[in-house]
């Protein structure tokens, strides 16, 4: 007996799966064999989906939202799209493209136009997350540009360090009496006390 799936992907960034579940639900899917991960989509090692591949047998339905919620990666998504319906023996429906139904138009030119429907789409999931990781990139350099720090901000210097320090350069202490004196670790307290030096600060 055949049992229709849903896949629900959403990424960590992105925690609303509310749109994705309403879908579902409208096509009459239960709950309980609805997977989801929520995680990147740009590789297919996800628990909940590697789970349902192996439930999967010949003659199951699987629905998704859009073609992205399967994945970002275009070669992968070919892969997987011929696990799932050739090596599973699974159908597929894209509920956001209606030419993505696997169960319709099973001879020769339905499955040349789902390919090519598949082939165009996964190709511009993957462009469209080219362009993202371009797009953060170009805002995090427009943003250094403006002088906008990234990280944690640098530790304040222990009140004590310039006295600890004139001691050091003195040969008064050596260099790890001053940086326990500072309570730093020992190439902390020299990188500070060159960095400072060199800018003129101490």
């Amino acid at each position: 007996m055949s049992t229709t799936y849903g896949y629900i992907r959403v990424s960590t960034r992105e925690q609303n799966e509310e749109r994705q579940l309403i879908a579902l639900r409208e096509m009459g899917i239960e709950d309980k064999v609805i997977y989801m991960d929520k995680q990147s989509g740009k590789d297919f090692n996800r628990p909940n989906y590697k789970r349902m591949v192996k439930k999967l047998k010949p003659g199951d339905l699987l629905y998704i939202k859009s073609i992205d919620r399967l994945g970002r990666n275009y070669e992968e998504i070919q892969n997987q799209w011929r696990v799932l319906t050739k090596d599973k023996g699974a159908d597929i429906v894209v509920l956001d493209m209606h030419l993505l139904d696997t169960r319709r138009g099973k001879d020769l030119m339905g499955t040349f136009l789902s390919d090519i429907v598949l082939q165009v789409l996964s190709f511009v999931a993957e462009n469209e997350r080219i362009n993202i990781r371009q797009r953060q990139a170009e805002g995090i350099a427009a943003a250094k540009a403006r002088g906008v720090k990234f990280g944690r901000p640098p530790k304040p210097l222990p009140e004590n360090f310039h006295q600890i320090h004139r001691k050091w350069r003195r040969g008064q202490i050596k260099l790890s009496e001053a940086a326990d004196a500072c309570d730093m670790p020992v190439s902390s307290f020299y990188a500070k006390a060159v960095q400072l030096e060199k800018d003129d600060l101490i």
